[in-house]
This record gives C-alpha cells, sequence and structure tokens, in this order.
C-alpha cells in the first residue's frame, strides 16, 4: 500500500480489486449495523481546524514543513498546502464546562504554534481565505511534501481531464483556470465531530444539514480570493470548483461533483456509504490486506480501511464518519461548513451553537426536514454563502397553517434557533455559565449584524478610500486582522479600519 502511494501508478486490475473490496467494506458495513456492534452513546465531540501561515507583511508563507518541526506535536499535522497546518484537538465529552476547556486547550496550542512560527518569522492566521494568497501561491510546487497529497492531485486533474475553471460571481466576478487542485488549499476550515449511535444518526445528519445555512450566516469569514471580492462564504463554491472532476458534458448530464450538498433527506447512515459507492469511482484505488467479511463473521472489528479512504476523497458538508475507538466501531457526523477564525471565542461559539441547535433539531416531535423540502435546505445554504449575516432563507412557518416562508437570517437564528440551541445544550448537560458565554456572542453578532466576513470586507473598502491600492488594503487588513485575532476579543467587537501603523504578524501576547 505505502509503495504504490509513493508510486502513484495503479493498473486496470487495481481499480477492478478496489470496487470489489469496496462492496466488501460496505457489506461489513452493514452487518455490523444489523448486528448493532456499534459504541452505545458517549456525547463525544471532536474539533479540527485548519489554520494558515502568513509573514509580518500578511502574505503567505510557504513554510509548514519547518513550522511543524519546530512545534514537534502530534496534534499539529500537514495540510494541503505549504501555508496550511491543522491542529486537532482530543476528543471531549459535550457537558460541563467543556467549552471553557476547549477554548483553552485551543489557546494553549495556537499560542505555541505562533511562537514556534516565529522563529521562521511566520504567524498562525485562523481565517477562511488568506485575502492576500494570488494565483502564483496556489500551485503544485506549493503542495505539502506528502505523498498522498501530490497522489490525490494526479488522480483528479486525471479524472477531469483539463484545466480546472474557476468562476465566481458575487461582489466582483472571478474568473481563472488552474492545472491543479491547489487552489482548493485555500479554503481552511473547522470541522466539528459528533459521536452518534445508527439509530439517532439519520435524525442528527439531517438536522446537521438544517444547520448549515444558519451556522455560516453568522460564522461567515472568507469574502476574498485573488484580490477579488466574492461571496461572503467563498470557500464551498471555490472548493467544489477546484475539485471538480467534471468536464463540461458530465456537469450538463448531471453527474455529481465530489464536493457535494447531498440532494435528499436520509433514514440511516448507511444510505450515504452506499451513495459514495454508487456515484463515485475511486481516485485512490489502494487495497488492504484486511478481508472485512471474514472479520465480521469471526466478531472482530474491520477496519473498512478502502471504504474510510474512499470516503475521504467525497467532500461533503456533513461527512459520514465511520471510526475505531478502542476497538469498538462507531459513527460520526463531521460538519465541515465553517470557516476558521476569527478568534478561538468565535470558533468555540461557532461550535456551541451547532452543538446545541443540532440536538434540538434532531429531538423535535416534527422535525423541519420533514416540513422543509431539501432544495429549499440547499438554496438556505447557498444564499448564506453569497450573503451571510443579511442572508435571507426559506423557513417552515410557525402555527397550524404551516407551509414556508421567507426569513431575514438574523431574525431566525436571533428569535428561533438560539433558544433552541440553548435547550440543545441543556439536553447535553453543559453549564449555563458557557451556555450563555458562548451563545450570547453568537446572539451579539446578531445584534450587530457583524461576523468575520462583514468586518473584512468594511476594512477593506476604508483601506481604499484612505488611498491604498486594493494589493496594499488587503495586505492591511490581513495584519489587522491578525492583530485583533491574537488579542482575542470576539469579532463582534472588533473596530472597522486600520490603525496607524497596523501591527505586524508574531506580537507576544496571547491568543484569545
Amino acid at each position: 500500500m505505502g509503495e504504490k502511494v509513493v508510486a502513484g501508478q495503479f493498473d486496470l486490475s487495481d481499480r477492478q480489486r478496489y470496487r470489489e473490496k469496496l462492496q466488501k467494506c460496505l457489506m461489513g458495513l452493514e452487518r455490523l449495523l444489523v448486528e448493532k456492534r456499534f459504541d452505545r452513546p458517549k456525547n463525544l465531540m471532536g474539533v479540527e481546524i485548519e489554520l494558515n501561515l502568513a509573514g509580518t507583511d500578511g502574505m503567505p508563507k510557504m513554510l509548514n514543513g519547518q513550522v511543524l518541526e519546530r512545534i514537534a506535536s502530534r496534534d499539529f499535522q500537514t495540510e494541503l498546502a505549504m501555508f496550511n497546518l491543522e491542529v486537532n484537538i482530543a476528543p471531549h465529552r459535550l457537558g460541563g464546562r467543556v467549552f471553557d476547556r476547549l477554548a483553552e486547550e485551543l489557546r494553549t496550542s495556537l499560542a505555541y504554534a505562533d511562537r514556534k512560527a516565529r522563529e521562521v518569522d511566520a504567524g498562525i492566521v485562523m481565517i477562511g481565505i488568506l485575502p492576500t494568497l494570488g494565483p502564483d501561491d496556489l500551485v503544485s510546487a506549493n503542495l505539502s511534501e506528502v505523498d498522498r497529497y501530490t497522489l490525490l492531485n494526479d488522480q483528479i486533474v486525471a479524472a477531469r481531464g483539463e484545466d480546472f475553471r474557476l468562476d465566481i460571481e458575487g461582489v466582483e466576478h472571478l474568473v481563472r483556470t488552474a492545472k491543479s487542485i491547489v487552489p482548493e488549499a485555500a479554503c481552511t476550515s473547522v470541522q466539528l465531530h459528533l459521536q452518534v449511535t445508527p439509530g439517532r444518526f439519520a435524525d442528527v445528519w439531517n438536522a446537521a444539514q438544517v444547520a448549515c445555512a444558519p451556522q455560516i450566516a453568522v460564522g461567515a469569514n472568507s469574502p476574498f480570493l485573488f484580490g477579488h471580492e466574492l461571496w461572503r462564504e467563498s470557500r464551498p463554491p471555490l472548493f467544489l470548483q477546484s475539485t471538480d472532476t467534471r468536464p463540461p458534458e458530465l456537469q450538463a448530464q448531471g453527474v455529481r461533483p465530489r464536493t457535494w450538498f447531498g440532494e435528499r433527506w436520509i433514514t440511516s447512515a448507511y444510505e450515504l456509504f452506499a451513495e459514495n459507492l454508487r456515484f463515485f469511482p475511486a481516485l485512490l484505488p489502494l487495497c488492504d490486506d484486511e478481508e472485512p467479511l471474514e472479520v465480521v463473521a469471526a466478531g472482530g472489528t474491520p477496519g473498512l480501511a478502502e471504504l474510510v479512504l474512499h470516503n475521504g476523497t467525497i467532500y461533503r458538508w456533513n461527512r459520514p464518519v465511520y471510526g475505531i475507538a478502542d476497538g469498538v466501531p462507531h459513527l460520526r457526523v463531521e460538519n465541515r461548513v465553517l470557516p476558521a477564525g476569527p478568534t478561538v471565542i468565535d470558533v468555540i461559539a461557532n461550535a456551541a451553537f451547532y452543538y446545541g441547535l443540532v440536538r434540538s433539531l434532531a429531538e423535535e416531535s416534527r422535525p423541519v426536514w420533514t416540513r422543509l423540502p431539501f432544495a429549499a435546505a440547499e438554496a438556505n445554504f447557498d444564499a448564506a454563502c453569497r450573503h451571510g449575516i443579511d442572508a435571507r432563507f426559506v423557513w417552515p412557518r410557525r402555527g397550524r397553517y404551516g407551509g414556508t416562508g421567507e426569513v431575514d437570517a438574523v431574525t431566525l437564528v436571533r428569535d428561533e434557533l438560539l433558544p433552541l440551541a440553548s435547550a440543545g445544550l441543556d439536553a447535553w448537560g453543559v453549564e449555563t455559565a458557557d451556555r450563555d458565554l458562548y451563545l450570547g456572542v453568537i446572539e451579539e453578532r446578531c445584534r450587530r449584524r457583524v461576523n468575520g466576513a462583514s468586518w473584512q470586507a468594511a476594512t477593506f473598502h476604508q483601506a481604499l478610500e484612505q488611498g491604498l491600492t486594493r494589493e496594499a488594503a488587503l495586505a492591511a487588513t490581513t495584519r489587522r486582522y491578525a492583530e485583533l485575532m491574537l488579542a482575542g476579543e470576539p469579532v463582534h467587537m472588533w473596530p472597522v479600519g486600520l490603525p496607524e501603523p497596523v501591527a505586524p504578524l508574531g506580537l507576544g501576547v496571547e491568543l484569545g
């Protein structure tokens, strides 16, 4: 397996063998589900955050190998490009003061990483898309020096068979081609994991799909790409287009993209894994020696390596995950919609809102997804990405007449969803102080109609009005963002505009 990763050479028999192994893995998963072999409820959650490296001038630094060598912690890993890192926070049980503990762990980890990055004149920037990234930064030469990234790039490029076309029309219109998937590396995200039992999986996944749009509305933080102001959350269209294996003809035929919202509500986790096999050809046909059906028959826990690998090359915004802990299989919903940043308290507030909201939505007697067409949930997600905190959604009406109506995102979050999130956190056993502190951050964003994207755009435009060029305004906005990120106050409290002079990255202060 390792040799093939390095060589990157697959023949026809590899792909046929892989398809057969995938089917066996799916059958093994089905057996595990039927026999109820999955872990019991543990209320476990986990967080991963992708990060950027930038210099004191606000420009990206291609130094993740050197920075990781200095950090020397398994909590930090490479990401797709040399200006990316990822930090993984160990799983926590939802309850008590869990969000305060998460915040403290994250502050400690990021402050340490930032100190190590400063040894090579870089700094950690937690932001959805680094505003100073240019086309010359997002090229194959800047892929991280890890074989799997090179191999994945090669296979997606081969599957597409032509240049990737980026065409995003927002405040401004960006049209550009790329010869690799590296533009996807501009997208730095927060991934929120929630372990669930098979019986609860469908309700939780459906609830997470419903939650996507309000999550983005209050959490958008990616308004710029290649010097253009685009959507308030530009990661989803960029991710979709930069990993799209479909040439225009296959798009016209309705072939599904690998970056996908989905197309229907579900009734079981099995449906999502089965769809992944049915709709998407393998990119990395690497076969493991395990025979999953034999392992299941013997009462063991199969790794389902082929299924896990294939699943990782399909970028659902809420992804089903099969994992093993202490020899026992479990299922997780991986929520992938949020951008990184702006501050630790903002990230944790976004997490608290998500975990509370999903708990309540999943347990409603008349769930939202029984009253909201799936296409409307997808349209809400699109509207949130385009307009951020100013989005409007289609949502089920309250009252006996039913149906759906249009509602302002801020009104919906403030009047209906925050109370649900609060009740959900109570159901998890989260302490009142934690609940009120972090949901209060979301409430203040709504009251002031501010999130990371609106702050970036307002500061950028003020810099232009002060006479800076676009490039200088983007760099100054990035430097100011990094300074405020390090200071740690939540984004709704950030003053718009640039102080004089703009402070460089690498301040010796604690990350908030």
